[in-house]
C-alpha cells in the first residue's frame, strides 16, 4: 500500500493545486498522472451552486459521449409481448418481466442500466428499495422509461451516460478512459458540460459552476477553468 501512496504523491506534484487548467490541459494532465496499473476511468465532478433541497433546483438526465465511455453497458429490458421481441432485435443483454423482477430480489446485479416500458413500471417500482440505492431505478428524465426501447438501447450502447446532482449539489459522469486519445475525452467532456451548463435552474443563486474537477481513479483532482471552456 505505501508503493501505490508514494506513486499518488509523486503524482500528485505534477498538478498545481492552486491553477485552473483549460480543458484540454486539465485532461492531458490527468491522464499522465494515472498511477493504477489498469485502464482507469476519467470523470468530470461539476460542484454546482445549487439548493438540491428544493425541488426546482434538482438535476438529472442523460448525455450520449459522443466518443463512449469505453465500457459496454449491459442492459436489462422489462417489457411485455412485442417490446420484448424488439428489445431483444435491439441487442439488450437481458429481457423478461416477472422473473428478472424475482432474480433482482433474490440479489441478482449482473447489468448496468435497465430499460422499462411504462406498462411495466407498476411492477419495477416495486424494487424501488433495492434499486434506489444503486441508482439503478429507470426514470423519464434519463430515457429508461419508455415504449422506444429500441433508440433506449442503442444509445446506451453507443456510451450514453446518466448524471444526478447529490446532496451536496455535486455531480460526477466518466468522460472515458485514460486509454482514449486526449481530444476524444476532450469531446466527451464537452458534451457534459454543455448539458449541465444548460440544465441550470433558473431558482439557483450565484455562482452556478463552483468549480470543475477532472479525476482518474485514484489519481489526483485537475481543476478546470470554468470560464474558458467554450462549447462550439
Amino acid at each position: 500500500m505505501a508503493k501505490k501512496g508514494k506513486k499518488l504523491q509523486e503524482a500528485a506534484k505534477l498538478v498545481d493545486r492552486s491553477k485552473a487548467y483549460e480543458a484540454a490541459e486539465a485532461i492531458a494532465l490527468a491522464q499522465k498522472t494515472s498511477t493504477v496499473n489498469f485502464d482507469a476511468t476519467v470523470e468530470v465532478a461539476f460542484k454546482l451552486g445549487i439548493d438540491t433541497r428544493k425541488n426546482d433546483q434538482q438535476i438529472r438526465g442523460a448525455v450520449v459521449l459522443p466518443n463512449g465511455t469505453g465500457k459496454t453497458q449491459r442492459v436489462l429490458v422489462f417489457a411485455k409481448g412485442e417490446k420484448l421481441k424488439e428489445a431483444e432485435a435491439a441487442g439488450a443483454d437481458y429481457v423478461g418481466d416477472a422473473e428478472y423482477i424475482q432474480k433482482i430480489q433474490q440479489g441478482w446485479f449482473d447489468f448496468d442500466v435497465i430499460v422499462a416500458t411504462p406498462d411495466m413500471m407498476g411492477e419495477v417500482g416495486k424494487l424501488g428499495r433495492v434499486l434506489g440505492p444503486k441508482g439503478l431505478m429507470p426514470n423519464p428524465k434519463t430515457g429508461t422509461v419508455t415504449f422506444d426501447v429500441t433508440k433506449a438501447i442503442e444509445e446506451i450502447k453507443a456510451g450514453k451516460v446518466e448524471y444526478r446532482a447529490d446532496k451536496a449539489g455535486i455531480i460526477h459522469a466518466p468522460i472515458g478512459k485514460v486509454s482514449f486519445d486526449t481530444e476524444k475525452l476532450v469531446e466527451n467532456f464537452l458534451a457534459v458540460f454543455d448539458v449541465v451548463q444548460k440544465a441550470k435552474p433558473a431558482a439557483a443563486k450565484g455562482t452556478y459552476m463552483k468549480s470543475v474537477n477532472i479525476t482518474t481513479t485514484m489519481g489526483p483532482a485537475v481543476k478546470v477553468d470554468a470560464q474558458s471552456v467554450v462549447v462550439k
